[in-house]
Parts: structure tokens; sequence; C-alpha cells
């Protein structure tokens, strides 16, 4: 079989490494040393640097833009110890200037770089069913297909470097606010005297419906705010929209009121919550609960 690496180990990372000893030799490391035993399957690297001394391909899945770049461009980083024609895969959400940057200093090495992040959740990363939007070379793409494919079920290459993470901001964007809809409207109805299940079983079949629905309904009806997901992921990667939507000049009202809704729920302590959570700002204000 051949051989890859994965770096990072997190909610999404330790399935899609689990996902990929389904076909590969895989060798993984975390800063956390703890979580290389989520995939028992796997070879357990001790180092970075171990790592990119034994893979010519490598997937990440890190927390935030400044980890990637660490991971890859730190004095310590992937950079350091790749050989020419390797290549890295970062399922990462990150900065799509960040992940430009990257690719260009990588480029120059003779490395190849696809930013490839993944949505649909805990779940479907645990069922090797996630939706890739991947930017960067096609050259590079066609020759990672067969690995994105075990981890994902749905894999479109959709431009060059930082594209994959501009569609995945989009992708959040829209997500984002969906969470806020829905916890606005559960919260008016519950206040107004409808049965919250009800409310669900009446809107689930019509134009409201969606993921994001079926995902916030189950969770505010079982009171059951664990993650996959968490109010602080969700507050970050708006925020990297934000910053997208003014270096490109467009107005984005709405992603930029929910986010700070997201910010409130984190100054409220909700922020290791699922984003579902939202809606207890609502529920602390109006002294009511949405959900049996």
């Amino acid at each position: 079989m051949a051989k890859v690496g994965f770096i990072g180990l997190g909610v999404m990372g330790a399935p899609m490494a689990r996902n990929l000893t389904l076909r590969y030799d895989v060798l993984v490391f975390d800063i956390d040393a703890t979580r290389t035993e989520l995939v028992p399957k796997a070879d357990k690297a001790t180092s970075i640097s171990e790592v990119a001394k034994s893979e010519e391909i490598i997937l990440l899945s890190l927390p935030d833009s400044a980890t990637v770049h660490e991971v890859v461009l730190g004095d310590e980083g992937l950079i350091q110890y790749l050989s020419k024609s390797s290549l890295i895969i970062d399922t990462s959400t990150t900065s799509p200037s960040v992940t430009k940057e990257i690719s260009r200093t990588l480029e120059k090495r003779g490395i190849d770089f696809l930013d490839s992040p993944v949505s649909g959740g805990e779940k479907a990363a645990i069922e090797g069913t996630l939706s890739l939007m991947v930017g960067g070379k096609e050259e590079a793409f066609n020759r990672s297909l067969e690995i994105l494919h075990a981890i994902g079920s749905s894999v479109v290459r959709v431009g060059e470097s930082g594209m994959g993470e501009v569609a995945k901001l989009v992708n959040n964007l829209i997500v984002g606010i969906t969470f806020v809809a829905v916890a606005e409207g559960f919260t008016l109805g519950v206040k107004s005297g409808l049965n919250p299940k009800i409310l669900y079983e009446a809107i689930r079949g019509g134009w409201a419906q969606s993921k994001v629905l079926d995902v916030s309904a189950e969770a505010m009806l079982a009171r059951d705010f664990n993650p996959g997901g968490t109010v602080n992921i969700h507050w970050k990667d708006l925020g990297y929209a934000l910053t997208l939507a003014r270096e490109e000049d467009v107005p984005l009202p709405a992603t930029a009121l929910a986010h700070e809704i997201f910010k409130a729920a984190r100054a409220s302590g909700k922020g290791g919550l699922s984003q579902p959570a939202i809606v207890n700002l609502w529920e602390e204000l109006l002294k009511i609960q949405v959900g049996e």
C-alpha cells in the first residue's frame, strides 16, 4: 500500500486518518501524543520532522491559519525536511492569503500544495462522506484524487491555490447565518406559544429545510450541545470570511452580524459547545427554553 502522513488528530482529523488507514499505510502525529491512539492502525511519529522525512504525501488538519503556517513554514516546519515532488494537502479551514503564501513558498522548493478544506462535520468525517473543496494545480489534484476520495464522497477542484479556502468560507458564512436564523426563528416560535418539536415537523418539509435546520433542531430539542463543530471554530471561520471581504471590498452585512452573535456566545462561555448553542443567548435573555 502507498504511504501517507497525517498531522493533526482533532475532531475531524482523527476520523479522516482512520479512514485513510483502510487503504494506506499512515504515519500520524499530533502535538498531544495521546491523540495518536485514536488511530490505532496507524504508525505513530514523535515529531513533524519524522513525518516529513518518512512520507512524500502529508495531510494536515489543524485549528487555524497561524498553526498551519508554523507547521509548514516554521523553523521546524515541513518545508525544512521535505524533498522535491512532495505534496502537502491541507484540510484545515484557513485564510486564503495565508494559503497562497504557503503555496508560493513551497513551489520555489518544488513541493506541491493543495488547500482542501472539508465540510460535513464529525459525522461525515467518521463515515468518509465529507465534501472537499480543492484549490491548487490540476496535476497535484489529479495525483491526490484517490487519497481525497478515501475521506470524502464529493471532491471538487474549484480553482488555483487559495480557491478551496474561498469556497469553504462561502460555505461557512452561509451555514453560520443559517444557524443564527434557526435560533432566532425557534426562539420567536416558542415565545409565541409554539411547541418546538411540532414547529420543526411543520417546517422541515418546506423551504426552510436544510442540514443546519436538522442539526440545530436535534440539538435544541435534546438539549445536547456537545461538539462536533464549535461556536469557537465557526466564529474563527466567519472572521476569515470578513477579512477576505475587506480585502476584496465586498460588503457582507449578514455575515458581520452572525459573527457578532457567535462572538457574544463565546463571551457568555459557550465557545466550546456546538453551533446550535447560540440559541442560549435568546433563552437567557427571554427566560425561556427552546427544547424539551
